[in-house]
């Protein structure tokens, strides 16, 4: 894959892109870069121009200085298919991702091709997710990261007992990358992503675009019930359950996710 520097209004943005053909774009959870996607760059890449974002304040992407909303990390989406020269897009996200999937194909319907939204939630945070992610980045902040004992929690909101249990290699990953994290730049993130998270239901209703919404049966961050709600808020979306993955089903059950992506965006 090839490295990709694009300038937006959220910083200086990494990407990393392999393939030709019609565009589609991953953008992954909080905490994560854009190798959470690698098996599904490495399926797709033979039919599609695979973009994978380093999201802002995460991976190769600038530090973020300040938090920041939904609808300028939609404007980052649209500045990167620009800045590529690219009409429309597939759009793939998880989390954070799947969010600002819906937000960018409510606010750019022409810009859209199909978008997977997965592990995801249209609702604001309640108020036991923002006490116990506020005390989750004061934490990180007195220990400089993600150390000792907030590994546990971190990892266990990523992560089910499924790949804990039998999939070792998907938990070193996700330990890893969380450690990269700078902590001053995460606090930003999370601070936007889950503690002012915006009610997003009544603007996912004014999405046109073909959708397919991913829910894991193990994910304790938003459970199944909360992303059904998401669904159920955008037209026509069809909705699917992922048993024995949890809150990075990409990662966790890799070639469920690249058959549901692709029959999905070969049905239409």
């Amino acid at each position: 894959m090839q490295d990709r520097y694009v300038e937006t209004v959220l910083g200086r943005i990494r990407l990393r892109i392999d393939g030709s053909g019609p565009a589609l774009l991953f953008w992954p959870s909080l905490l994560m870069d854009g190798t959470l996607w690698s098996a599904q760059a490495e399926y797709f890449a033979g039919r599609f121009q695979v973009i994978l974002v380093d999201p802002p304040g995460h991976g190769g992407s600038a530090l973020l200085t300040k938090p920041f909303s939904f609808a300028e990390c939609a404007r980052v989406v649209l500045q990167i298919v620009d800045d590529l020269g690219v009409d429309k897009v597939h759009l793939v996200g998880n989390s954070w991702g799947g969010m600002i999937g819906g937000t960018f194909a409510a606010l750019h319907p022409d810009r859209t091709g199909r978008a997977v939204l997965m592990n995801a939630t249209a609702s604001p945070a309640g108020r036991r997710q923002r006490f116990e992610y506020g005390v989750l980045t004061r934490s990180a902040h007195l220990l400089g990261g993600v150390r000792g004992p907030l590994t546990r929690p971190v990892l266990g909101a990523f992560l089910g007992p499924t790949a804990e249990r039998e999939k070792p290699e998907v938990v070193a990953k996700v330990n890893d990358l969380v450690h990269r994290v700078n902590v001053r730049s995460g606090m930003h993130a999370v601070t936007s992503v889950v503690i002012r998270r915006p009610d997003q239901r009544a603007l996912f209703h004014a999405i046109r675009s073909p959708v397919l919404v991913v829910a894991g049966a193990e994910d304790q961050t938003f459970p199944v019930a909360e992303t059904k709600v998401m669904a159920d808020a955008i037209p026509g979306a069809r909705f699917v359950v992922l048993e024995q993955a949890a809150h990075l089903a990409a990662l966790e059950s890799p070639k469920q996710v690249n058959a549901l992506i692709d029959d999905f965006l070969a049905e239409h």
